[in-house]
């Protein structure tokens, strides 16, 4: 007969649990599980009587220990009773207003058409740094508006196709049109004496000027030939008369030169004995 897999057939082997014993040990792994998760003590429904048990003051429910009355709020009577007085609660309550959001009046302006503008490139005459200085009339500006302006990479602008060699510098006033300048996409120098804004109330006029960083000249090593456009030191001997051009040399003799044969060759070109000193000048047949 074979004992080993008969219910209570081999000693010290349990038999089939009971429906009785599964729930028993169901409710024991609620309240573990519930004992880690849960405060008891924070939970509004729960009261210790006189009488050393617990309640439920929301179900009305007796409970012997904690562990019953955490398998209690893990059950389905529990949740409905707790979803119920929710819903009493929101029903009763009184109905709260939003709260306001705040409303920022949009300003409308009819646009008028673009501005009067002056552009003016200067250069220091010391140090020879660039600058522009835009000058722009708002004659018909807004009241309690002033000018305002900001530089616009050539990527952010949707007009031209973007090119990293130029930025925009844009001016907006209320109600003229926004107007933008081109100018090279170059490092500006914001130093206060460098990078300047006015706006003259009483001209309605608005001033910006700002200057380029300089770049750094490239100085030659020592030991090359300086680059085009350098005078060169002028010679060291002095006294020399500069060769005149071919064509300006008066043709030889028909019968050649003084002791040469004709048709031989012309000698290189001399300059004439009195345009050198005399320690320079070539011995001749007739000094001796």
């Amino acid at each position: 007969m074979d004992f080993q897999h008969r219910a209570g057939g081999k000693t010290g082997s349990g038999g089939v649990a009971s429906s009785s014993e599964s729930n028993r040990d169901r409710r024991e792994r609620l309240r573990q599980l519930a004992l880690e998760t849960i405060d008891i003590n924070k939970d509004p429904y729960f009261m210790k009587n006189h009488l050393g048990s617990y309640e439920c003051k929301l179900c009305l429910t007796l409970h012997n220990n904690e562990g019953s009355y955490l398998a209690h709020t893990q059950g389905k009577k529990h949740q409905t009773n707790l979803a119920r007085r929710a819903a009493k609660e929101a029903k009763e309550a009184p109905a709260q207003p939003a709260p306001e959001k705040v409303k920022v009046e949009v300003k409308k302006f009819v646009k008028i058409g673009r501005p009067g503008y002056k552009v003016t490139k200067q250069r220091d005459p010391e140090i020879g740094q660039q600058s522009l200085l835009f000058q722009i009339d708002y004659p018909e500006i807004a009241e309690g508006i002033g000018p305002r302006h900001r530089f616009m990479s050539a990527y952010e602008q949707r007009i031209e196709p973007p090119d990293r060699r130029w930025q925009y510098l844009l001016f907006a006033a209320e109600p003229y049109e926004t107007i933008a300048f081109k100018v090279p996409s170059r490092e500006i120098d914001k130093a206060e004496t460098r990078f300047w804004t006015h706006w003259n109330r009483e001209t309605k006029q608005f001033f910006l000027q700002f200057h380029f960083k300089m770049e750094k000249a490239l100085v030659a090593p020592p030991g090359q030939a300086p680059s085009l456009g350098v005078k060169r030191p002028p010679s060291l001997i002095t006294g020399l008369a500069p060769h005149p051009h071919s064509d300006s040399m008066p043709p030889p003799p028909p019968g050649g030169m003084h002791g040469m044969p004709p048709g031989a060759p012309m000698p290189p070109h001399m300059p004439p004995p009195g345009a050198l000193p005399p320690h320079l000048r070539p011995p001749l047949p007739m000094d001796g």
